[in-house]
């Protein structure tokens, strides 16, 4: 599958590693061009582009950049895509720590992921947002393995989002469906499934215990 990661932090990077190990097809890009890449591209055999040629003929993009990073994007991103594209958004806000006050998600009560769909001008769906970045390399297990960790999928878009769960089901982790994106804070930092290394039962317990209350430490 062609797949386009905008995002080479941690888990963009260790999103193309494995990606390009399962035989996908990988375009990766960051902020700063291509020629910063080089190393994780001879590593991976993922191919460095700029941002606004990561998504050209993808069956799924991932988004993996900081959410004070998103209204940056190069117009029209997500041009060239296929035309059921499959937008992962692996976003968190965290107004104190880095990305200031966004009024829309305080004021208006947008989930982030909701934020951000309006500046892509394209339907996401949430996955990886609460996982640690080096259980993408350390904790795939086979399916029905005991161990096996679950990751909430958020998302409005059906199709879409039961391609992103066949791919997480791909990458060695079971999946909870946590609803559509006005449902995704369920999933949103410091909430009980954030960073939740557990399996299925775990995760959709958590996901049921959330509070729609913003945490004080999460507000700007």
């Amino acid at each position: 599958m062609k797949i386009g990661i905008i995002g080479a932090g941690n888990i963009g990077g260790n999103l193309t590693r494995r990606l390009t190990a399962l035989g996908h097809d990988v375009s990766v890009a960051n902020s700063r061009g291509p020629e910063t890449l080089k190393e994780l591209a001879e590593e991976t055999g993922a191919s460095a582009v700029r941002a606004e040629e990561a998504a050209r003929d993808a069956e799924v993009v991932v988004v993996t950049i900081p959410l004070k990073a998103i209204p940056n994007l190069p117009s029209g991103v997500l041009d060239g895509a296929a035309k059921d594209v499959a937008v992962i958004d692996t976003g968190n806000y965290y107004p104190q720590q880095r990305d200031g006050r966004i009024a829309a998600i305080e004021d208006d009560g947008l989930t982030e992921s909701r934020w951000t769909e309006q500046h892509l001008g394209h339907p996401v769906i949430k996955a990886f947002n609460g996982t640690y970045a080096q259980d993408i390399l350390d904790r795939p297990r086979p399916a029905g393995a005991p161990d096996r960790m679950a990751l909430p999928v958020a998302g409005d878009d059906a199709a879409a989002k039961a391609r992103v769960r066949a791919l997480i089901d791909e990458l060695g982790f079971d999946t909870v469906d946590a609803g559509g994106i006005d449902d995704s804070w369920r999933q949103q930092p410091d909430t009980p499934v954030y960073g939740l290394q557990a399996g299925t039962e775990a995760v959709t317990k958590a996901l049921a215990e959330a509070s729609p209350e913003r945490p004080a430490g999460f507000r700007g």
